[in-house]
C-alpha cells in the first residue's frame, strides 16, 4: 500500500511536470526570456548668446559633477546605504532640505520609533481596515518632534541631501547629486570607488556663464537649476513636450521666450532589461544636439559705455541737493529702420546683503516700469493736431497764461507770445500744445470764461498717440512687458495735461519706438532683440550656419502726410541746434547733426522707500535721433524722480549727450579700424 501511495504522487508529479514542460513550457520560456525597451532622453548643454558683433554673451560653463542613475530594482535601503557611503566623500554641508524630507527621512531611518508614535487604539483600527496605511503615515508625519528631527545632523544630513537628489529623478535616468563647488579631490575618490557606490558616476556637467558680467544680465534671463527643474506652473506645458521634471529650463527674459530654440534636442539612450529590472543592452538611439546659438541685436561694447556712462551721472547726481529719491535711470538706443535694440540699459541704486549702497542692473525696467515723461510726446501731440485739423503746419497761437475759470492759472515755462508749431517743439510751449488739445475737443479758450470740452478728445489723442507706440506694447521679444497706465479719470485740465505728457505713463522702450517712428518717415517698427538664430558651432566659439533671420516688422504706418511727419522731425532738429531750443547747450554744433525732445513732468514718487510715497517730483526725458536728415539711430532716455523742487541736474540731457557721442565715437573707431586692416 505505501509503494502503491508512493507510486501514485510520483506518476502525478510526472504528469504535472509534463504538462508544464510540453503544455505551458514554451510560455514559460517567453515569459523568462521577455524583455523590456526603455528609452531615457538625457539633456544637452544650452545655446549659446552672441552680441552682434559675434562676441559671445552668453556660454557654458563645464563643470565637475557627481550623478546617480536608479535601477528599476534597486530598493530605498540599497539607496540610503549608497548616499551613507557618498556622504564619507562628499560635502553637501549648506545644502538645504525641506523639513517634510527629514520627516520621512526620521521614519525611513527609526522604524520602532515610528512605529511607537501610532497608539495600540489606531494600530486596531489600522487592522481593522478603518484607517488607511497614508492616514497611519500622516499620523506619524504629525507627531515627530523638533526633538526627533534634532537627531538628524552632520553626516546623517548630508546623507539625507544626497539620498533626497537619488530620488529626485526617474528610474535609468542620471540624476545631478552635485555639480557646485565638487572638488577636484571629491571627483577623483568617487571616480576610484565607483565599484562600491552602485547608481554614482562622474561626468561633465555645465552652468552658463556671463561674459560681461552683471552688464545686461537682467534681459539676458536666468535658468532653474537641476535641483529645482520645471517651475510647478509650467510642469505640465513641458511635460507634454518630452521635458523631464528636473531639466533646466529658461525662467526669465531671453532665456524663458527663447527657451525652444536654446534647450536643443536631447540625446536619446535605449535600455533593454529583463523582467526584474536588470539592463542587458544600451544603444544610443541619437547623440543629442546642443540648443541653437541666438545673436542679438545688442552691440555690446556700446551696452557697456552706456550702462558705465549712466552709472557716472547718477553718482554725480546724487551729490547734489534735492536728488535723494534718484535711484533709477533708462536708455533705450535702437535702430528706427529695422526695430533692432542697440542698447537695453538701466540702472537701479539699492542695497545688497549687507546693507552697502549699490548700483544695481535694471535694464528689464525698460519694458516693466512706466512713467510720466512729460513734453517728449510733443511730436505725436502736433501731428494728432494736424490729422485732426485743429492745426495746420505753420499754425500760430498766443502762448499766455490760460486763466481758466475755477481753475489755477497754467502756463509755459516762459511766455512767448506768439508762435507757430516748429517754435513750439523748439521752446516746448505747453500753451501751444492746450491750445491745439481745446481745438480737438471742440472748446473755444476765453479768460476767465469755464472751458467745456467734448471729453471723446480724450479717446482720440489716445488713439492718435497708440499709433506712435505709446500706452501700448511695442511686441518687443521679451516677455512681461507693460503697455503703461492711463489715467482714470476725465476732467478738461486732464485732458491738457495728457497733451503735454504728464498724466498717462509710458515705459522707456515706447519712447523708443515713438521717437523711431517720426525718425523713419511714419512706420511704427517692431522692436526686438534677437537678430539672428543660428546652428550650434561644436569645435570652436564661431557663429555656425543661419536658421533664421528676424526681419524688420511695421506694425502700423502712420495715417499722416509725409510733409507733416517732415516738419516734426525740423522742430525736433531746432530742439537740438537752434537758437534757444531746450537741448541746444547741450547739443549745438556737435558733428552727427541730432534731433530730439526733451521732457520734464511733475509727477508724484512711488518709489522702493514707502514712506516717501506721493512725494512731489520731476521725471526727466529725452527723444531723439541721429543724423536728422539721415537717422541711423534712435535714442530715449527716462530719469524718473530725479529731483524734489523746480531745479536739479539736467541728467535727461548729460545722459544723453554722452550716449550719443559714445555711438558715433565707437563708430568712428570701427571705420578706422577697418581702414587699416583693409590698408594692410
Amino acid at each position: 500500500m505505501l509503494f502503491f501511495v508512493v507510486f501514485l504522487l510520483f506518476s502525478i508529479l510526472i504528469l504535472r511536470l509534463g504538462e508544464l514542460q510540453i503544455v505551458f513550457g514554451d510560455d514559460f520560456k517567453r515569459e523568462i526570456e521577455r524583455t523590456e525597451d526603455i528609452t531615457v532622453n538625457n539633456p544637452v548643454p544650452r545655446g549659446k548668446m552672441f552680441d552682434r558683433n559675434g562676441k559671445i554673451i552668453v556660454d557654458n560653463k563645464p563643470l565637475n559633477a557627481i550623478t546617480y542613475t536608479k535601477y528599476q530594482q534597486t530598493t530605498q535601503k540599497e539607496m540610503l546605504e549608497t548616499a551613507g557611503r557618498l556622504a564619507k566623500i562628499i560635502d553637501m554641508t549648506g545644502k538645504k532640505v525641506p523639513i517634510r524630507d527629514k520627516k520621512d527621512f526620521w521614519i525611513l531611518t527609526n522604524p520602532k520609533p515610528a512605529k511607537s508614535k501610532i497608539t495600540e487604539k489606531e494600530w486596531a483600527s489600522y487592522k481593522q481596515k478603518k484607517l488607511t496605511d497614508k492616514q497611519i503615515y500622516q499620523l506619524q508625519l504629525d507627531r515627530i518632534t523638533e526633538d526627533d528631527l534634532k537627531s538628524i545632523s552632520g553626516e546623517k544630513l548630508e546623507t539625507l541631501a544626497i539620498y533626497r537628489q537619488f530620488n529626485s529623478g526617474y528610474a535609468l535616468t542620471p540624476q545631478i547629486v552635485k555639480n557646485v563647488n565638487v572638488t577636484d579631490k571629491e571627483y577623483a575618490i568617487v571616480s576610484e570607488n565607483l565599484e562600491n557606490l552602485p547608481g554614482v558616476d562622474t561626468t561633465t556637467d555645465w552652468e552658463r556663464s556671463y561674459v560681461f558680467g552683471d552688464t545686461l544680465k537682467s534681459i539676458l534671463g536666468d535658468v532653474t537649476t537641476s535641483e529645482s527643474g520645471i517651475p510647478k506652473e509650467q510642469l505640465q506645458k513641458y511635460m507634454a513636450r518630452d521635458y523631464s521634471r528636473n531639466d533646466r529650463v529658461g525662467k526669465s527674459y531671453l532665456e524663458l521666450k527663447y527657451e525652444d530654440v536654446l534647450h536643443g534636442q536631447k540625446a536619446k539612450v535605449k535600455n533593454v532589461t529583463d523582467k526584474t529590472g536588470n539592463i542587458l543592452s544600451t544603444e544610443v538611439v541619437s547623440e543629442g544636439k546642443r540648443g541653437k546659438d541666438l545673436v542679438l541685436t545688442v552691440d555690446m561694447d556700446l551696452q557697456k559705455k552706456v550702462e558705465d556712462i549712466i552709472e557716472e551721472e547718477m553718482w554725480s547726481a546724487k551729490q547734489q541737493p534735492n536728488t535723494s529719491l534718484l535711484d533709477r535711470a533708462f536708455v533705450v538706443l535702437m535702430d528706427p529702420h529695422t526695430g533692432e535694440v542697440l542698447s537695453l540699459a538701466g540702472k537701479q541704486i539699492g542695497k545688497d546683503k549687507k546693507g552697502h549702497t549699490v548700483m544695481n542692473d535694471f535694464a528689464g525696467g525698460n519694458i516693466t516700469t512706466s512713467y510720466n515723461v512729460g513734453s517728449a510726446v510733443k511730436g505725436a501731440t502736433i501731428l494728432t493736431g494736424y490729422k485732426t485739423g485743429a492745426i495746420q503746419p505753420g499754425s500760430t497761437q498766443l502762448d499766455e497764461p490760460l486763466r481758466i475759470a475755477s481753475s489755477p492759472v497754467m502756463s509755459s515755462w516762459r511766455t512767448f507770445g506768439r508762435i507757430n508749431d516748429l517754435r513750439a517743439l523748439q521752446v516746448s510751449s505747453n500753451v501751444y500744445m492746450w491750445k491745439t488739445v481745446i481745438a480737438m475737443a471742440g472748446g473755444q479758450y476765453r479768460a476767465g470764461q469755464p472751458l467745456p470740452l467734448d471729453y471723446s478728445a480724450f479717446d482720440t489723442l489716445r488713439q492718435s498717440f497708440s499709433q506712435f507706440g505709446l500706452g501700448t506694447r511695442t511686441g518687443i521679444d521679451l516677455p512681461n512687458e507693460m503697455s503703461g497706465f492711463p489715467g482714470p479719470d476725465r476732467t478738461p485740465g486732464l485732458l491738457l495735461y495728457l497733451a503735454i505728457g504728464q498724466y498717462d505713463t509710458y515705459t522707456p522702450i515706447q519712447l523708443a519706438q515713438y521717437v523711431s517712428t517720426i525718425a523713419n518717415g511714419g512706420n511704427r517698427i517692431q522692436p526686438h532683440m534677437v537678430k539672428e538664430i543660428r546652428e550650434p558651432e561644436m569645435e570652436n566659439n564661431e557663429l555656425g550656419p543661419i536658421v533664421e533671420e528676424i526681419q524688420p516688422k511695421v506694425l502700423n504706418r502712420l495715417d499722416m502726410k509725409e510733409s507733416w511727419i517732415k516738419r516734426v522731425q525740423e522742430g525736433f532738429r531746432m530742439v537740438m541746434q537752434v537758437g534757444d531750443g531746450t537741448a541746444v547747450s547741450h547739443f549745438k554744433n556737435k558733428p552727427y547733426n541730432p534731433a530730439g525732445k526733451t521732457g520734464t513732468a511733475q509727477a508724484f514718487y512711488y518709489g522702493s522707500d514707502k514712506s516717501k510715497y506721493g512725494t512731489a517730483v520731476m521725471n526727466l526725458s529725452l527723444v531723439s535721433f541721429a543724423p536728422a536728415d539721415n537717422p541711423e539711430v534712435a535714442m530715449a532716455v527716462v530719469v524718473p524722480w530725479a529731483y524734489q523742487g523746480n531745479s536739479g541736474p539736467s541728467l535727461n540731457n548729460l545722459i544723453g549727450k554722452r550716449v550719443l557721442d559714445a555711438y558715433f565715437d565707437l563708430k568712428k573707431e570701427r571705420q578706422a579700424k577697418e581702414k587699416n586692416s583693409t590698408e594692410q
